[in-house]
């Protein structure tokens, strides 16, 4: 079925260890999909949702034990322990191949193997890369046609190219003590076992196109990062791209299809990607970047016509829901949708609330990006777009202003390396609980963060137009824990600013942690947000910034000798500025 000898070969052995009933290599058609989508009706993997309402798309119910990713479960495999770093669990090679090769042997018996050669990236983009994923899920198979880039073209791109990583899947007996993910860096490849859930299961995903590629991108010289990628057109047709990263529970899909406030009359918001960039250096020194995915793997809870109306109206048609609530008409349901009482949960039990949430906190729809109203084509573009700002976000009450400047390529990489967020009461149990998450990155680097940190200095380097670096914070309190800005599209006036400084057109106030806005440059008009809140949206308390200080250094001591001096020295910068401000 290939011209693609290793792949051949890779294949039969992965067959003589699983033991499937067949094999079938995925072309990515049309007919193809349909043909799967039949066969999960069939036996009940997928329930049909109303026609009428919602053509073309269907609910899958996950095992209630498998609902999210595995992150305990989820190994870095370097044959040097410290390579991983801290940051993530290890497992020598050896020891990961013997634990998986046992779990996997017959794990698809009586099962169809899939194998399913995917493009991450523009299918012609020197910026993409290739990978084949084999399965024993239909819905795998299913949504990886939707997430990538699947199919023929793929496989004749590796076989033209020659190099792919290797993604190798079982759902097992799903059994919670037999679920691994194993990534290993040095061999390009992957392996997971006992998990159905997108994360775990669309190797695509998080898997190769955070933790193998993040690996790729230090060997050859280019970042991969958990970041959306926006388009922002002004009235004049002026065109700049943004990339931000946020953790979870920021709002970065709401913010990669944000909708401009009535005021932004004349405004484009065009969405390439929601959750991965992969950046490179470009012959003209700026930084240039690509959205690997095709689709969209978002969650559905607290996605409503308030706060994404562009998500809403693209899951009407053509979508796979996971683990949402039912209405009695087969309608998808979660909180925050709607009004209405759902007639069914997430593991298809009559509704009642005291069995919790009627959809699952983690449930998702899985959908092509073409569907987004604000989608646009230049993510089809083979060179990607050339990235004029990078934000990095966070919740916090107090203590980080509405957005701040970073000075330089070094302070940016200070302010991601130490970007943190504060715990939700409906996450922990607890409020206020700092947790730092570098760049978005915690779950997701697949090495060392000192050299992942040292290798974005380096890039910086390289870069003759390095985009400007901001941080951002949607979610400061007042004394009565009320949010002081209303976020969502009015985001769009803070972009705004960003771009402006970018471009070298207005000024800004300098302090030791950044550089923040001048009085009346973030334009308010018909928001009501008064001066008040403004002065507090911006205000830096120089005592509360040192003690921030003191903890960034403990955390980025806790990674050892790697972390690049260049931070300690911009935190120490950072510092003594402070102390400077607060004694005067």
């Amino acid at each position: 079925m290939t011209s693609n000898q290793a792949l051949a070969d890779w294949v039969r052995e992965v067959a003589a260890l699983t033991q499937p009933e067949k094999i079938h290599w995925c072309d990515g058609s049309q007919a193809e999909y349909d043909a799967l989508i039949a066969d999960m009706l069939q036996s009940g993997t997928l329930i049909e949702l109303d026609p009428e309402t919602r053509p073309r798309s269907y609910l899958h119910r996950s095992d209630p034990s498998d609902v999210a990713r595995t992150e305990h479960l989820t190994f870095v495999c370097t044959p040097e322990r410290d390579d991983a770093g801290p940051n993530n669990q290890w497992l020598s090679p050896a020891d990961a191949h013997a634990r998986m090769d046992a779990l996997f042997a017959g794990a698809m018996r009586g099962r169809t193997l899939y194998v399913v050669p995917y493009c991450m990236g523009p299918i012609d983009s020197p910026l993409a890369r290739c990978g084949v994923e084999i399965t024993d899920s239909p819905y795998v198979a299913a949504s990886m046609r939707i997430m990538t880039r699947m199919g023929a073209p793929a496989l004749r791109r590796i076989e033209r190219e020659g190099s792919f990583v290797r993604g190798l899947h079982s759902l097992g007996d799903l059994h919670p003590e037999r679920r691994f993910i194993m990534h290993f860096p040095h061999e390009l490849s992957i392996q997971s076992i006992g998990s159905g859930y997108g994360g775990n299961a669309l190797l695509g995903k998080k898997c190769h196109a955070l933790r193998i590629a993040s690996y790729q991108a230090r060997q050859e010289g280019w970042l991969a990062e958990h970041m959306l990628i926006m388009g922002i057109e002004d009235p004049q047709g002026r065109l700049h791209y943004i990339a931000a990263a946020f953790p979870s529970a920021c709002g970065k899909t709401n913010m990669a299809m944000l909708i401009p406030p009535q005021e932004y009359q004349g405004w484009k918001v065009k969405t390439i990607g929601d959750d991965i960039a992969w950046l490179h250096v470009g012959e003209d020194g700026r930084l240039w970047a690509i959205n690997p995915e095709a689709g969209f793997f978002g969650v559905a809870p607290g996605t409503s016509r308030h706060t994404n109306a562009n998500a809403v109206d693209m899951l009407q048609h053509d979508t796979i829901f996971t683990n949402v609530a039912l209405t009695e008409d087969g309608r998808p349901w979660w909180e925050g949708l709607s009004d209405e009482t759902p007639a069914y949960d997430w593991q298809g039990r009559p509704y009642d609330p005291a069995n919790g949430p009627a959809a699952h906190p983690n449930s998702r729809f899985t959908v092509a990006a073409r569907q987004c109203a604000s989608w646009s084509d230049a993510a089809e573009r083979p060179s990607g777009v050339p990235i004029t700002a990078i934000i990095f976000g966070g919740r916090r009450a107090s203590l980080a202003p509405l957005v701040l400047e970073a000075k330089n390529w070094q302070h940016g990489v200070l302010l991601g390396a130490s970007m943190a967020s504060e715990t939700t009461a409906a996450a922990t149990g607890q409020v206020g609980v700092v947790r730092r998450d570098p760049m978005a990155m915690q779950p997701f680097c697949g090495y060392h963060f000192g050299d992942y940190w040292a290798h974005w200095l380096a890039t910086g380097a390289r870069l003759s137009q390095a985009p400007g670096i901001y941080q951002v914070n949607w979610f400061r309190r007042d004394a009565e824990r009320r949010f002081l800005w209303p976020g969502y599209g009015e985001n769009l006036r803070v972009l705004k600013w960003i771009i402006e400084r970018c471009q070298g057109s207005i000024d800004a106030q300098e302090t030791p942690v950044g550089n923040l806005p001048l009085h009346g440059d973030i334009d308010l008009t018909g928001l009501d947000v008064s001066h008040e809140h403004m002065r507090q949206l911006t205000h830096i308390e120089p005592q509360d910034w040192l003690s921030e200080m003191d903890e960034v250094a403990s955390f980025l001591h806790g990674y050892g000798p790697r972390v690049p001096q260049a931070l300690h020295e911009e935190r120490e910068r950072v510092s003594q500025g402070l102390r400077q401000q607060a004694s005067g």
